[in-house]
C-alpha cells in the first residue's frame, strides 16, 4: 500500500494540534498515546490528521499499547493512510520500548515481592502467543542467581521436567526457587494443572531443602501470585 499522496504534514496543522511542539514545550509525559504515535507517523491525510489516524489504530487494539506492539508491518498497512514506511516506524518504536523494559528488568538482582518477580519476567513472557514455564533461582538472601526457561509449549499448555529444575537448583547452590508461567489467553485464574505442577515441584524441592517461595501466572499487564493468595 502506498503512502497517501495528499498527506497533511504535522507542520501544517493548527498550533494546538502539533504533538511535536507539545512534547518540546510541555514534555513527553503529557502526550497521549495517540499523539506519540502521530509523531512517528508524521502525517495523516486531507480527511484525517495523524492523531485521528493514530486513535483509529489504537481503537482497533482496545487502546492497548502492548497489543499494538504485536501487530505486524503487514497488519498495520491494512489501515488506510499507513504505508510501509509508517508501519515500520511504529513497529520499530514499540520494539525499542519492549527492549527498554527488558533492560530495566536486568537490574533486578533481589526479589523483595511478587511484583519484583513480575517485573523481572514480564518482558520475557508477557507478550508471547504460546505458554512458557520459567524458574528463578535464589540464594539465602533472595538474590537472583539465575532465571531460565524450562519449557515452551503451545497456547494450551506446556510440559515441565521437575528433575531438570532440581538439577539446575543444585548446580547453582540455590536455596529457594520461584516458578512462573504465562497465560496467553490473559486469564489469571490458576488451572488444576497449574496447581498440580506447583505441588509436584514443591514436594521434590522439600526433599532437597529447597523452598518454593511462589508461583506466578503472568499476562501482559497483570499477574497472579500463589503466595499472595495463600494457595502455595
Amino acid at each position: 500500500m502506498q503512502e497517501n499522496s495528499t498527506s497533511l504534514s504535522i507542520k501544517d496543522w493548527a498550533d494546538d494540534d502539533k504533538p511535536r511542539e507539545k512534547l518540546i514545550q510541555k514534555g513527553k509525559a503529557v502526550l497521549s498515546d495517540a499523539e506519540l504515535i502521530a509523531i512517528l507517523i508524521g502525517s495523516g491525510s486531507r480527511n484525517e490528521s495523524a492523531v485521528e489516524l493514530s486513535k483509529r489504530i489504537l481503537a482497533s487494539v482496545n487502546n492497548n499499547i502492548n497489543e499494538l506492539g504485536k501487530l505486524s508491518v503487514k497488519k498495520l498497512m491494512q489501515f488506510k493512510g499507513i504505508g510501509e514506511a509508517k508501519a515500520v516506524s511504529i513497529t520499530a518504536a514499540l520494539e525499542i520500548g519492549r527492549r527498554r523494559r527488558g533492560d530495566d528488568a536486568l537490574k533486578i538482582t533481589k526479589i523483595t515481592s511478587s511484583k519484583s518477580v513480575f517485573e523481572l519476567l514480564q518482558p520475557k513472557m508477557g507478550d508471547l502467543p504460546h505458554e512458557e514455564f520459567w524458574v528463578v533461582y535464589l540464594n539465602n538472601s533472595n538474590k537472583v542467581l539465575h532465571h531460565s526457561q524450562q519449557s515452551k509449549g503451545s497456547i494450551t499448555g506446556t510440559l515441565v521436567d521437575v528433575r531438570l529444575i532440581m538439577k539446575e537448583a543444585l548446580e547453582l547452590s540455590a536455596v529457594a526457587i520461584i516458578l512462573a508461567h504465562n497465560h496467553p489467553s490473559g486469564t489469571l485464574k490458576p488451572s488444576l494443572a497449574d496447581k498440580q505442577i506447583t505441588q509436584k515441584i514443591k514436594n521434590a524441592a522439600e526433599g532437597l531443602d529447597i523452598k518454593v517461595l511462589d508461583h506466578l501466572i503472568i499476562t501482559q499487564a497483570e499477574y497472579f501470585s500463589f503466595a499472595d493468595e495463600n494457595i502455595l
